[in-house]
């Protein structure tokens, strides 16, 4: 497949930069990531519901998301992509087991079934991992611990433990008042999303949020930050 060349290169080079892309490169901010968020979930409702029939991406991850010039995120890769002809309540489909590892939905390892709903799944880790500047693949998720896990346990003890910490400019020790509540509202802004990302990723998939309403609560949370 080929596809027009973006400046920015992918979603993936931004928050793991190598060799020569840490060389002048910047960290996404919070509206950028809110932003980003936006766009995937605009771009998964389209293929969901915006077709003839509903379209499966199949394997959402941040290789696959690419930045143009102004930072507008495009979903990539549909090489896995699958179509449901005949769609149903919950657009479901039966195929081997496709995506990538940490981003697969549970009920793919048990059923061999793709489904909207699965991709919903997969944009929750997606989230989750932009929010926290961790792989679902992190070295530290074993023995049980997942990046799922990891951040709805991190809520009990303040999202400043699970969030990127590049999302702040400075420590949140030494800082005036102005930053304490600039990072307040980062702090704020933070915890919405990831209860988005938890609710996407909800084991069953009936439970899990949908695109649409992902979409419209990450449009709140952006001007929740503007108005502040």
């Amino acid at each position: 497949m080929v596809f027009e060349f973006k400046r920015n290169g992918s979603l993936e080079s931004w928050l793991y930069p190598k060799g020569n892309e840490l060389l002048g490169l910047k960290t996404l901010n919070l509206v950028e990531r809110i932003n980003i968020a936006i766009d995937v979930a605009a771009a998964l409702e389209y293929l969901h519901h915006h077709g003839q029939t509903p379209i499966i991406h199949c394997d959402l991850k941040p290789s696959n998301i690419l930045l143009d010039d102004d930072m507008t995120a495009l979903v990539s890769d549909l090489g896995l992509t699958r179509f449901i002809n005949k769609p149903t309540t919950s657009s479901t489909s039966t195929f081997g087991i496709k995506g990538t590892i940490g981003y697969i939905p549970p009920e793919c390892g048990m059923t061999n079934k793709v489904s909207t709903h699965g991709d919903v799944y997969s944009y929750g880790i997606l989230l989750m991992e932009l929010f926290t500047g961790k792989r679902p693949t992190d070295g530290a998720f074993k023995e049980g611990l997942t990046l799922r896990s990891f951040v709805k346990d991190g809520f009990s003890k303040g999202v400043m433990n699970v969030m990127d910490e590049c999302l702040l400019e400075n420590g949140v020790h030494d800082i005036d008042h102005t930053q304490k509540i600039n990072h307040a509202i980062t702090f704020e802004c933070v915890s919405l999303v990831l209860k988005i990302g938890l609710l996407c990723t909800n084991d069953l998939p009936t439970e899990r949020m949908e695109i649409k309403r992902a979409r419209n609560e990450l449009n709140e949370i952006k001007n929740i930050f503007f108005k502040k």
